[in-house]
Formats: structure tokens, sequence, C-alpha cells
């Protein structure tokens, strides 16, 4: 390795605005010198220090293992992934980069359905009162979240619209028009689009907000079977989105009657698992609807014997939720860490200037020669020679907001005919020459992907406790573990360790199923529901949940 002359002078450490530096010594060596002693200093540091960080935005001020929940706000928020709205609360504005990500999972979805011959419309946000009244235990589910328009100006409107907070009962009316035979079948549809629900507990950026933006899904079958198969079909997509791209390890699985979706026959999900906070998050859905909605809307079809049928009907989601999830599984505490193949830039290439060196010029036109070159080679890149920051700012602010791999420019590397590549899942620096740098970046990026995934992966491994009795569950649960037990499918026995574990020393609501998975272990005969005590009839993950 060479050692480039900038880390000899220092030039690649700090975290401050040099002239904000220069300021707080003055002022501090004034205020020894005169005397105003040592508790004075120290005030005028800490408020200094205060005012800088307000100033600037670089930084998070707490740790992730110490307070995760404000840790996760100052993440979206100086990341650059978020601006709260506070005109309203639990509303949030999302900036570039946070609309790059879900583009490129909007991409990778959108090939992928294409090649299940599902159509993209748009569907009207406002839904009929009327239509919402159709299917009472649907609405019963979304009752306490729905937003309702009553006003047009000064008139009070004589029926109420609500915003939808999914949209089933916006597209089945049409669905009862559009089939008619069998040769009007299937017919799938999926839309992207914005959803309200008035969420009632503490709103958070991308994982529990009153307007947020999804993808949704909905379809008509003439067979059951056919409508089963696309349901884990679409559910297997959901993995790939977060697996392959967002490099979050997920579980597939089914919800217990208590958790499937309202009105539906049974709903599939990925779940994934934070170890931090040890809680279990949803992180997209496959519903099948059997009949239930065709029977309340009249979705009916001619078959081939002439005879009127109901169709079989599924509905599926993934949301915003996804980009919150993959912050909570990669981020740490200098910042964010994209995973390369979402990574809104994958790049970022800094300028290390020499105080007073005379040719900043050359250095800037070396940084945006192998940007354009990045580029060229199809890899996101960004250029930052912003010159009222010191590199180490500029170092930290890359680390807040990201970016896979930084890339170094200085004097002695012009002069060397190379670059230093710094990663940000590991900090490893390297210098690699120019001639070689795109073969070596693209390696760096796919290892960097990789990598991410692994660490996720083995932490939730470890995480992961499989028990037999309820004192090891309650044991398990207090070590905030993600919890495989043996159950007898009950729901009143769920209804019953929801209670029971509600208020324990690991906070929050109780415990509940997330759901029971489609690879299910060995289940001897033998076997009793760690609850109940009667035999058990399945394996099931349980935990506390966003």
């Amino acid at each position: 390795m060479v050692k480039s002359v900038e880390d000899d002078l220092g030039t690649r450490l700090g975290s401050q605005m040099i002239s904000d530096e220069n300021s707080s010594v003055v002022k501090t060596n004034q205020a020894l010198l005169t005397g105003e002693g040592e508790a004075s200093v120290n005030s005028s540091c800490e408020r200094k220090k205060k005012e800088m960080k307000k100033e600037t935005r670089l930084g998070i001020s707490v740790k992730r293992d110490e307070d995760y929940g404000n840790w996760y706000s100052e993440v979206c928020r100086f990341g650059d992934l978020v601006e709260y709205y506070e005109s309203v609360k639990g509303i949030y504005i999302l900036k570039p980069s946070a609309m790059k990500i879900w583009k490129t999972i909007q991409r990778l979805f959108d090939a992928e359905i294409e090649k299940m011959n599902v159509e993209e419309y748009y569907f009207p946000i406002f839904v009929p009162g009327s239509a919402l009244e159709k299917e009472k235990n649907h609405i019963e589910g979304f009752a306490p979240e729905v937003a309702w328009v009553t006003r047009a100006g000064d008139t009070e409107l004589a029926t109420p619209f609500a915003l939808r907070p999914t949209s089933e009962t916006v597209i089945y009316p049409f669905f009862s028009k559009w089939i008619r035979g069998h040769r009007d079948l299937p017919l799938k549809v999926y839309q992207w689009c914005n959803v309200v629900r008035w969420e009632s507990s503490d709103p958070t950026p991308f994982i529990r907000s009153r307007e947020f933006l999804w993808q949704e899904g909905h379809t008509a079958f003439a067979t059951k079977e056919e409508a089963d198969r696309e349901v884990l079909d679409v559910l297997n997509i959901y993995s790939r989105v977060y697996e392959e791209l967002l490099a979050v390890p997920v579980i597939k699985g089914i919800k217990s009657e208590n958790e499937k979706f309202a009105g539906g026959l049974y709903t599939t999900s990925i779940e994934a698992f934070i170890p931090s906070t040890g809680r279990g998050i949803q992180a997209a859905t496959s519903h099948s609807l059997g009949q239930n909605f065709a029977k309340m809307f009249d979705v009916t079809f001619e078959d081939k014997k002439g005879k009127r049928s109901m169709v079989w009907q599924n509905s599926w989601g993934l949301s915003t939720r996804s980009i919150g999830v993959m912050v909570m599984t990669h981020g740490d505490d200098e910042g964010l860490v994209f995973p390369p193949r979402v990574a809104p830039f994958q790049v970022v290439v800094i300028q290390v200037p020499i105080k007073g060196a005379a040719d900043d010029q050359v250095l800037c036109n070396a940084c945006e020669a192998v940007k354009s070159t990045l580029q060229e080679a199809g890899i996101r890149a960004k250029v930052d020679i912003r010159d009222n920051y010191s590199c180490g700012w500029k170092y930290a602010d890359q680390e807040l907001k990201g970016s896979p791999l930084r890339i170094e420019i200085g004097p002695r590397d012009l002069a060397n005919d190379q670059v230093r590549i710094v990663r940000r899942d590991t900090g490893a620096k390297m210098d690699v020459k120019r001639g070689g740098m795109i073969e070596q970046v693209k390696d760096l990026l796919e290892k960097i992907q990789r990598n991410l995934y692994d660490v996720a992966k083995r932490k939730v491994e470890e995480c992961t406790q499989k028990v037999e009795t309820w004192d090891e569950f309650v044991k398990a649960l207090s070590q905030k573990k993600l919890i495989l037990a043996p159950w007898c499918d009950e729901v009143e026995v769920e209804k019953d360790v929801k209670k029971r574990t509600r208020g324990d020393e690991t906070g929050g609501g109780g415990a509940k199923t997330l759901c029971t998975p489609l690879e299910q272990p060995e289940l001897r005969k033998d076997t009793l529901c760690f609850a109940s005590g009667k035999p058990a009839k399945k394996w099931s993950y349980w935990g506390k949940s966003y």
C-alpha cells in the first residue's frame, strides 16, 4: 500500500467546517487567558458543539444501541431521506435519495410482474362510504385509520368520501363490470399510488406514517388453484426485492387468523426481524381473498358450461416501509449504509487538496474525469468538490448519507495515477491504479452487497431461538429473541399469549405470531403447544412487532 502525503498531513481527518473550528479554538484560548474558568470554557464548548451540529446537520447525536428510536429518526432525517412535514404530524416529505431507492424497487418489480401479464392501472383515491360499508369485516379492520372528506369549500357533501386505506372497495365494482365470461379471466391489475391511514400510534418515518407510497395488485381467477399459485409467485418477488436489492433477510410464511387481512381467506407475508430492538416487522403481504369480495361486489362469470360462478381473488402490496426496514437493518452510529444495488449514488468522489496548493483545479478536473469514467461504466457516481468544507467533514457527510464507496483523489494520487477507495460497510481502504479502477469498483460493490446480506442474516440467526415451553418462551422474549415455537393454532391461545406478555420488561404491546414459516421444521407427534399444552399443529415465529 502506498501511503499518501494527505494522510501524513492529517487532511483526511476532522469533521467540522474549517472556519467554525478555528473560531472555536480562538474563543477557548481567550477564555483560558482571561481566567473565565474551566467550567465556563466547557459550557461554551458544549454550546458551540450543539450550535454546529444544528447548523451543519452533521453527525448522529445518539447511539443506535442506546436510543434506537431517536437514532432511527435522526438517520432518516440527517441522512437526507425525509423531511418532517411539520404542519401535519405523521406526514413526511420523501427526499430525492428515498425516491431514487423507491424507483429502483419499482423497476425490478415492474419487470417481474410484466412476465405474469399483470397490467398497470391507476384508480381514484376517493372511496364512497357506501362501498366501504358493503364489506363490514373489511372496513372494521381499517375503521380507526380511515380519513374522510366531508366538505367541499363551505358545502357539506351529501355523501362523505374516504381517502383510500386500500383499494379493494374502489376496484371491485369495476371487476363486476368488466368480467362477464370465462374468456375475461384471469383479470390482473396493479397500481403505484399513495395510501392514507390515520395512524393513532406514534408515527415513524417509513415504518408507520399517515400517508405512504405503495404498490397494490388485485387479480381475479376462475379457479382457486390459479389464485393460490399467484399468491406465492408474488410473495417470491417481494422476497427478491428485500434479499436481492435491499440485502435484508426475510422469512416467508402464513399469517394467523388473528393477523390475516380483514375479510380475506388467508394472508402470506414476508417478515423481517430487527435484532437491535428484538422486534419483527411485516415487510410485504400477498393475500388470498377467496370469494368473499366476489360475493359482496357480485364479481361472477359464466364458465365454459354456461354456469354462473364467483371468481377467486387475490390482493398484494409492498410499500415504502421497505426503505425503513433497510435503514433499520444496515444503519450504524455513523448514519445510513446503502446496499449498492439500491444506493442513489454508489460512489462519491472527493477532492483532497493540500492547503495552499496551486493545483486545485487540476484535482477538480481529475475528480470530474473519474466520475465520468464511472458513469460511462454504468456506475452511479457523483463528485464532491465543495471548497467550504474540510475533507474530514465531507467524509463524515458521505458516511452519514450511506454511499457504499468513497474515492479520494489528492496530489500524491494524481502523481501516481491512482485513487484511494474506502468501503462504507467495513471502512477498509485501498489504493488502486486508475487503469484498473472500474473492475475494482464493480467487484467491491458486489462484495459489499453480499457482505451486508450475510452480516444481517447472521445477526438474525444469532437472535433466533427454538423453544417448547412457556418458561423458555418468556425467557427468550425477555432477551429480545425471534422465537420459533410449537403452537396449537387456536385464535384464543394467541390472544391469551398477547395479553399475558403485554407490559412486560421488554415494553410495548404483547407478543404475537409473526408468521408460520412455509418451510416447517419436523414436528414430533408428541409435541405440545408451548402456551396451551394442547397437541401442536405447526411451528410458528413469535415476538414483539412494529
